[in-house]
């Protein structure tokens, strides 16, 4: 019993250390992209953050006395956040990979890649489609005795919603393969109710989109319910998978 709980509480350390080594090597990371997107902040700030702005003819303007800096610091850490996911994301796969079977472990690199480009497609979805309609409906909604002058800290945090909340979104396949593989869920659960999935889907599309008209929610929509049926392939994928490792042993 002794060695048992000796044994516990070296491995209990153990664990506690490669955290603390993934979690300083994550944050190194970070500091890295965000010392990139620093020297590259004008161009970044002029042209892909306020682009979206001057393109639907909105006017922003800074409401906070050090407004403009902590926009500056907060679209430092963003970018940064963006550049350093991927090694981010690999650093959390280190940490569970002990976890992992010996064919799974050879995964890590494959999902750390495919888990990024699902993240940055999301990305880029949101701010080449759903980012312009949302704003060219805001610039036109409404009487013209009002005018449209907006806090650029509000616009901040608009766009940085939508960008990470579209990349979380479109992680939908790797997180089916993450929780069929902790047998959280199935394939058969996720074909089981696809057609309730879809209808959540349009009315998670009917809220996210700014115009009332079908057209511009099935825009939106499409990729998600593609996304769903993606993530019922992958799930399969890893649903066989593992059954085929816990058989060989």
């Amino acid at each position: 019993m002794e060695e048992n709980n000796e044994t516990e509480h070296i491995n209990f350390f153990s664990h506690i250390e490669e955290l603390r080594k993934r979690i300083f090597i994550a944050l190194f990371w970070f500091v890295i992209g965000s010392i990139i997107a620093a020297y590259f902040i004008e161009p970044i700030m002029d042209n892909i953050l306020l682009s979206p702005a001057t393109i639907a003819h909105i006017k922003l303007q800074n409401l906070k006395p050090f407004g403009i800096p902590f926009l500056y610091f907060k679209l430092i850490f963003i970018v940064g956040f963006i550049i350093s996911f991927p090694f981010i994301l690999f650093q959390l796969w280190k940490f569970i990979e002990p976890a992992l079977y010996i064919e799974e472990k050879k995964w890590a690199r494959k999902i750390t890649f495919l888990t990024s480009l699902c993240f940055i497609i999301g990305v880029i979805f949101a701010y080449y489609i759903m980012i312009p309609s949302m704003l060219s409906f805001a610039a036109t909604f409404g009487t013209k005795n009002i005018e449209n002058n907006i806090d650029i800290n509000e616009y901040f945090g608009f766009i940085s919603m939508m960008l990470l909340g579209a990349g979380i979104i479109f992680e939908m396949p790797m997180l089916s393969y993450v929780l069929t593989k902790f047998k959280l869920i199935t394939p058969k659960f996720l074909i089981k109710y696809w057609r309730h999935s879809i209808v959540i889907i349009f009315i998670i599309a009917a809220i996210l989109t700014p115009t009332p008209d079908p057209i511009n929610q099935s825009i939106f929509a499409l990729p998600l319910i593609i996304l769903y049926f993606i993530s019922i392939w992958v799930s399969k994928l890893s649903y066989n998978k593992t059954n085929e490792i816990e058989g060989n042993e």
